[in-house]
This record gives C-alpha cells, sequence and structure tokens, in this order.
C-alpha cells in the first residue's frame, strides 16, 4: 500500500489540477436555459420530468432530491414515483409505460441501480427513447454512436458541459 501511493505521488508529481466549481456551472446553464423554457412555457408548455426510485439507496435519493430541485428553480414540472425495493418488474415497467403515455411528462429517469431482482437493461429499455433523459434507450445509444445524437445521455452531458465552462476560465 504504501508503495502504491509513493509510486501514484511520483506519476502525479508536477501535474497541475484545476478545481471545477460544479455550482457555478450549474447556476451559469439555468441561465442559458431560462430563456427556452419561457419561450416554451409563451406556448402553453411546462417541460415535466419524471424520476423513478426503487427501493431506499441513499445516493439515489440525495439525486434525485438535486433533480426535483432544480426543476423547480427553474419553474419545471417534476414527479417522483417511489416504488419499493421489493417491486417486481411487472409494476416498474407499468409505472415507465404510465410515464411513456403521459404528454405532462417530456423525461423519464429511471434511477440505477435498481435492486438486484431488477434487470435494469430489460427496464430501461421500456422508457420511450423521445423520453429517455439518461440516453440508455437503443435507439438513443445507437443514434449518439452514428454521430447523430438525439437526447445526448445527461452525466456525459454534464461533464462536456463543465469540460467547455473550466476551458473558457483557463483561456
Amino acid at each position: 500500500n504504501g508503495a502504491m501511493r509513493r509510486h501514484l505521488r511520483n506519476k502525479l508529481h508536477g501535474m497541475t489540477a484545476t478545481l471545477i466549481d460544479g455550482a457555478v456551472i450549474a447556476r451559469k446553464l439555468h441561465e442559458q436555459l431560462r430563456p427556452r423554457i419561457a419561450a416554451l412555457g409563451a406556448r402553453g408548455i411546462t417541460p415535466g420530468l419524471a424520476a423513478i426510485l426503487v427501493g431506499d439507496n441513499a445516493a439515489s435519493e440525495v439525486y434525485v432530491r438535486n433533480k426535483v430541485r432544480a426543476c423547480s428553480d427553474l419553474g419545471l414540472k417534476s414527479e417522483v414515483h417511489r416504488l419499493g425495493a421489493e417491486c417486481t418488474e411487472a409494476e416498474l415497467i407499468a409505472v415507465i409505460e404510465k410515464l411513456n403515455r403521459d404528454p405532462l411528462i417530456h423525461g423519464v429517469l429511471l434511477q440505477l441501480p435498481l435492486p438486484r431482482h431488477l434487470d435494469a437493461e430489460r427496464t430501461t429499455a421500456c422508457i420511450d427513447a423521445a423520453k429517455d433523459v439518461d440516453g440508455f434507450s437503443w435507439e438513443n445509444l445507437g443514434a449518439l454512436v452514428a454521430g447523430h445524437p438525439r437526447l445526448a445521455p445527461c452525466t456525459a452531458l454534464g461533464v462536456m458541459r463543465s469540460e467547455e465552462h473550466t476551458s473558457e476560465l483557463q483561456s
């Protein structure tokens, strides 16, 4: 263990790090989104996000709570659909299908990880590709790989925007 620490310290010696302030980046992105959200509002559209939370994973609870807060700050509709850890795959898919049909919901986020008895690949595949916020559907993944992204995966997009913002600050 000590040898590994020395090796890493030597490897990192001389490298510089850049502190990325996610809160500053989020505020900037929110300000950029506000006119687009207002334009949708003028047409009678309030974008809606539905998060599905299965079980009681503490990290997932925090992540979903932050999404709800961000939606509220931006004036967006948000819903959290909570299912117990013991729910069946059929019950989870029924919730997904209901959200797919809901015209007031524009994005669906199935919070992972799921309890072990649920198949994440099979259940995420049930999310309508047009509402697939994570970009996990085969349709969205295929479009992304082909260089024609429709809905960019939110985590990857967040990393890219953070990098862009950091590059702007360094210029």
